[in-house]
């Protein structure tokens, strides 16, 4: 087995900590050789019964993209409409989505059909193929952040009427919205903290049983 070193320790809990859902982003391109490095790190995740359920569609054409973002603005407009007063208020100043400026951008799916794996672990918990899913982006999320770029994950979307539009397969589930490029701007703490919206846990809420 390898050994790290306390440097890399320490510095792979710095990544952890500067990992951040970007939405400010410059339109700078992002080289396809960074890019595909990262992608590749989603091949090294752990999934259930190695069923490897994850799908990338990169989103690319002016038609795709635009559906998505109407996607978004609807589904953010009826999103505003769930809170009142001052949340309400708050919740119109946040900007949610980098999509109008991110130059990658990424649907990821998961195959909830797939033979790989025969089934191993899934019988029982089918969600796990889309807890695989998450496992990808996370390393992917990483392996981004540690070569400079930015990742936001866009949560506020319809996925069936996204599904239609993307035209994907009708076994294929949306597990996230990504958008990737050079963030516009750097900051420790999570921008939904700086704007009020929610503070981040400083303790981890543990129990025994």
């Amino acid at each position: 087995m390898p050994e790290f070193s306390p440097d890399f320790q320490q510095g792979l809990d710095r990544l952890m900590r500067w990992r951040r859902d970007v939405r400010r982003f410059r339109t700078d391109a992002v080289d396809e050789a960074v890019l595909r490095a990262c992608l590749d790190t989603i091949l090294l995740a752990p999934s259930v019964g190695l069923s490897e359920p994850w799908r990338v569609l990169r989103v690319e054409s002016d038609a795709a993209r635009a559906a998505a973002l109407e996607n978004f603005l609807t589904a953010n407009a009826r999103a505003l409409e769930g809170y009142s007063g001052e949340r309400a208020k708050l919740y119109s100043t946040l900007k949610l989505s980098g999509m109008r400026e991110a130059p990658v951008q990424l649907a990821i799916y998961c195959d909830e059909a797939t033979g790989k794996g025969a089934g191993l672990g899934a019988g029982t918990m089918p969600e796990m193929r889309r807890y695989s899913v998450v496992a990808a982006i996370t390393q992917f999320w990483l392996a981004a952040r540690a070569r400079g770029l930015g990742v936001g994950w866009v949560s506020i979307l319809d996925p069936d009427r996204l599904s239609r539009d993307l035209d994907v397969p009708g076994d294929w589930a949306l597990v996230a919205y990504l958008c990737v490029g050079w963030p516009s701007d750097e900051a420790e703490t999570p921008e939904l903290e700086q704007a009020g919206w929610e503070d981040r846990r400083v303790s981890l809420p543990l129990e025994v049983r």
